[in-house]
Order: structure tokens, then sequence, then C-alpha cells
């Protein structure tokens, strides 16, 4: 039975999973996007989430309180001064989990977690094209 039960311990001790899950976000807010298994996505979800959500304010005790669970101070600033801005309209919500399928060795459910507005990086290169197309235009 699963009464009770507030997450989900992944068959791993609690230091490995806590160092698994800080890794998995600061990945998650440095590249915007990672492909992990659907158990451990639902985990950092919920993390990442909460994160976010603070970095909304920004403020010296948010900092802090984020600053214990995220280690690289480039990926906090990032965090800050980037996401947490681009978040600011939202009520939550803040990432998606896509599924991709099933892992080849042991059939692991495959997903990528990503945050809701990551635009890949070949529809940015052609988003930027257009936009230098219609200043071309406007300048003639």
């Amino acid at each position: 039975m699963n009464h009770k039960n507030g997450f989900n311990p992944l068959s791993r001790t609690s230091a490995h999973r806590r160092a698994m899950s800080r890794n998995m976000v600061t990945s998650l807010f440095r590249y915007e996007r990672i492909t992990t298994t659907q158990s451990k996505a639902k985990e950092v979800r919920k993390a990442a989430e909460k994160l976010i959500t603070r970095a909304k304010v920004d403020t010296v005790h948010n900092r802090r309180t984020a600053a214990k669970f995220i280690s690289d101070e480039k990926i906090l600033n990032k965090l800050f001064t980037e996401i947490g801005p681009r978040m600011k309209e939202r009520n939550g919500g803040y990432t998606r989990i896509l599924k991709m399928g099933f892992r080849q060795g042991d059939a692991a459910d495959v997903v990528i977690l990503e945050l809701v507005d990551y635009k890949l990086p070949e529809a940015e290169a052609e988003e930027d094209k257009k936009s230098a197309k219609k200043a071309a235009k406007k300048a003639e």
C-alpha cells in the first residue's frame, strides 16, 4: 500500500537521493531541458517548481534558501536573473514532462523534463533570421 507516502524514495538512501535531486535540478536550470526516467523527473519537478517560485521574488532570504539546494553560484544567479523573471506571470506549472519511450537496457520509461518556455536552438536561430529579414525590409 502507498498510503501517506509523500515522495518516491527511488530505491536510494536519503543522502544519495538528496544529492541526485540537487544535481538534477541544477542541470535542469543550466540546460533548461534534461532527459531522465519518469519517476526521477516527477520527483525532481517538485523541487524545481518550488525553487522557481522562490526565484520570482529576488530577496536575500530567497537567494539563501535556494543556495541551500543549488551550490553552483552561476546557476543560482541564472535562476534569479533569467528564469524567475520569465516565469513572473505564471502561477505554477513551470515544467513539463514529455514521454520519449522506453530505454533499451532495462525498459524504463524515459522522459524529457523541460521548462515550459524552453525553445529549441534551431527554432531560436530561425526566429533571429526572420527578425533580421523584417528589419532589413523596414530599412529599405
